[in-house]
């Protein structure tokens, strides 16, 4: 995994020592918007004027992060409008890199061989993880913005007025009812995995799956009468969830010990995962090979032998008859 102390490259993993054995993220460095008259948005300062060709977007097919700015960029028509490179599955001793392979697209900005000398362009002096997705301004040559919510909802608005579609994924009149559904979600179920996952101590892992399942349980229920989770509109709350579902199965359950129950022992949440799939350009913006190969590869110090578990098998292009929901 590694990180960048004052811009030098440290191979080094996450220290739980100070934390009881529990996995604390993170925050993200970089917080400017992308607006459409380039004015500063609500954090960071100005001068990131959305424009076609500007922007470049570095992500990773497996990271279920960078996933959300796929989908939302795919969703925006924006694929023309902001260019992408994908790092490599493995994350080894130098992070993620661009080291050639399947899906691997190689960063043709910046000519970086490892994200980390991405965020050291920006910053000579960095300290941090270098994570993914990065939003890459080509005109200014920095970084936009290291943060996945903040991404999806600069793509959503601020590049409309070029001819972005004009399908709305975070609606005024739902804003705070989104706002308090993400949270949940992310601390227990989106961050929670990780915290199960990258836990070193039984109290701390005791502490993140209990929760997990109660999201998972009250997710399950709301869903039984409801298409998405703000009816039958599909919105950035939905996106944030997916991602995180569709690797449930074949990385979480097993890699991160997430194994109380299974997305395909929920009736409801199984068939809103391939409902979500099957929306028009989701599909595309999964890559199984990568996300398993990442996790049972990259973390070594979980899984020793990085050996990739043949199973377990999901269809997520069956049939889920979630269209007769109108909640």
């Amino acid at each position: 995994m590694g990180l960048l102390v004052e811009g030098e490259w440290r191979d080094t993993w996450y220290d739980t020592s100070a934390t009881g054995g529990s996995f604390v993220r993170q925050d993200a460095a970089f917080r400017n918007w992308i607006t459409a008259d380039g004015k500063p948005g609500p954090s960071g300062v100005g001068g990131f004027k959305a424009g076609a060709d500007r922007y470049h977007l570095y992500v990773s097919l497996a990271c279920p992060w960078a996933h959300r700015t796929l989908i939302m960029r795919a969703l925006k028509g924006l694929e023309g409008k902001i260019s992408v490179s994908v790092v490599n599955w493995l994350m080894a001793e130098q992070g993620w890199s661009f080291a050639t392979g399947p899906g691997v697209i190689a960063d043709h900005v910046n000519g970086a061989a490892f994200l980390h000398q991405v965020y050291t362009i920006a910053n000579s002096q960095y300290t941090g993880r270098a994570t993914v997705p990065v939003l890459w301004d080509i005109e200014q040559g920095t970084i936009v913005s290291n943060e996945s919510s903040e991404i999806v909802r600069m793509m959503n608005s601020a590049f409309d007025h070029l001819g972005a579609r004009p399908d709305d994924f975070y609606p005024l009149e739902l804003r705070s009812q989104i706002d308090t559904v993400n949270a949940r979600i992310y601390d227990t179920l989106n961050n929670g995995v990780y915290k199960a996952g990258f836990a070193t101590t039984q109290t701390a892992y005791d502490e993140a799956i209990v929760p997990l399942f109660e999201t998972l349980d009250w997710l399950e229920e709301r869903l039984a009468d409801s298409r998405f989770l703000f009816g039958n509109r599909l919105t950035e709350a939905d996106i944030r969830l997916f991602t995180t579902l569709i690797r449930f199965d074949i990385a979480y359950f097993g890699h991160f010990k997430c194994n109380i129950r299974a997305i395909a022992d929920y009736p409801n949440l199984s068939g809103y995962t391939r409902d979500v799939y099957q929306w028009p350009g989701i599909a595309s913006t999964v890559n199984f090979e990568h996300i398993k190969r990442h996790y049972y590869q990259s973390h070594r110090s979980i899984n020793p032998a990085g050996i990739v578990p043949a199973g377990p098998l999901r269809d997520f292009g069956a049939a889920h008859k979630r269209a007769r929901l109108l909640g």
